[in-house]
């Protein structure tokens, strides 16, 4: 499955992670990859704990769109 995240620096410096899809699942890290590495296990705990919790897994359609600013 795949799942859309946001990475965003905090004001400490370290990149915050979420993923929309999935209510309240955040996660962050150090680096760019750690923060990428961190919220993968998190979205894996939580797709873990919905089907352990009989929860329908949400199915999700992304699209990116290019804005000129």
């Amino acid at each position: 499955m795949k799942f859309a995240i946001t990475l965003e620096q905090d004001e400490d410096g370290y990149i915050a992670a979420s993923c929309s899809a999935l209510p309240g699942c955040h996660s962050q890290g150090g680096t760019r990859q750690e923060a990428i590495a961190n919220i993968t296990e998190a979205i894996q705990g939580y797709i873990a704990s919905m089907r352990k919790h009989g929860e329908p897994i949400p199915v999700t359609d992304v699209e990116e769109v290019e804005v000129a600013v």
